[in-house]
């Protein structure tokens, strides 16, 4: 969902911006009279002297009871809604550490980045798989994967998909001491020239 919001909001700023300097930029350039055309009433910027906002347009609103707070308002919304963003780009995907019962009463931590390269060196060490990038990610209660694969021409991809799930997959499950350990595995090709046959 954040990847989502992130598109969209930067879609929706840059939209904005390219519109904004558009419009400043014919107005600036003075266009309208240079290219002998006519701008539409409602468009904001009218020639190189015209403001973004007039005298008029910044204190129509002032006298009036509801201004201030709905202004105050609006502003307290937008930074709550920047603080949500900025907090949700900071938080944490990777799985940094997973408790291990390690048998005498006091356990241990398992880092994340140890498993991920474990399980990464073993998928890699599997017959068709060229690289292998993985990534744990969730609570240490509750941790989960997401794969990447690059695989040989001669892969198959149902088979490379069941050994690292039947070996690599089970052997972080089992060594994080995690009843399961959900993946998201993503397969793609080697590039490869076509070989010539004769």
């Amino acid at each position: 969902m954040l990847r989502t919001v992130n598109r969209l909001l930067l879609g929706l700023g840059g939209l904005a911006l390219f519109a904004l300097g558009g419009a400043a930029l014919v107005g600036g350039l003075d266009l309208e009279r240079h290219w002998d055309f006519r701008l539409p009433g409602w468009w904001p910027f009218g020639g190189p002297d015209d403001v973004i906002l007039t005298d008029g347009a910044r204190t129509r609103f002032r006298d009036n009871g509801w201004w201030w707070p709905a202004v105050l308002a609006a502003l307290g919304v937008l930074l709550a809604l920047l603080l949500w963003w900025l907090l949700s780009q900071l938080r944490r995907h990777r799985l940094v550490a997973a408790p291990v019962d390690s048998g005498d009463g006091v356990g241990g931590q398992l880092r994340g980045r140890a498993l991920e390269d474990a399980v990464a060196a073993e998928a890699e060490a599997m017959d068709g798989v060229a690289r292998a990038r993985i990534r744990l990610m969730g609570r240490p209660a509750a941790p989960r994967t997401r794969a990447g694969l690059r695989l040989e021409p001669h892969a198959r991809p149902a088979t490379a998909l069941e050994r690292l799930s039947r070996e690599a997959l089970r052997h972080a499950r089992e060594s994080a001491g995690v009843g399961s350990l959900p993946a998201e595995v993503r397969l793609n090709a080697v590039r490869h020239r076509a070989r010539r046959v004769t």
